[in-house]
């Protein structure tokens, strides 16, 4: 029987989801690397950082769609064109602004 690919339903997703996801997992290392207990940290900072983390490495959107492509949760698709990157770009400075609670 196959295993089943657990990022399977999230499709495009996936290239917004992984980014957080790695920055999150960076930010837990280095506080780890810190010795800080993670459990005595509010989620809240964590996200925080992480989002500092996200829009300090931008590059982690660019290794996300890869891995996307590899993966097989999106096809690959000619270049997307200016109006499409602008709207991106702009989501994502929206996203990165907007208070997580």
């Amino acid at each position: 029987m196959r295993k089943a690919n657990s990022f399977s339903h999230i499709g495009r997703s996936a290239v917004y989801i992984l980014p957080r996801l790695a920055a999150r997992n960076a930010v837990k290392e280095k506080l780890r690397g810190d010795g800080v207990r993670l459990s005595l940290v509010p989620i809240r900072e964590i996200h925080e950082q992480a989002q500092q983390y996200l829009a300090d490495h931008p590059e982690l959107y660019e290794q996300a769609l890869e891995r996307a492509h590899r993966m097989g949760m999106i096809d690959q698709q000619p270049a997307p064109s200016k109006k499409a990157k602008h709207a991106f770009l702009t989501r994502r400075a929206l996203f990165n602004q907007r208070p997580l609670y």
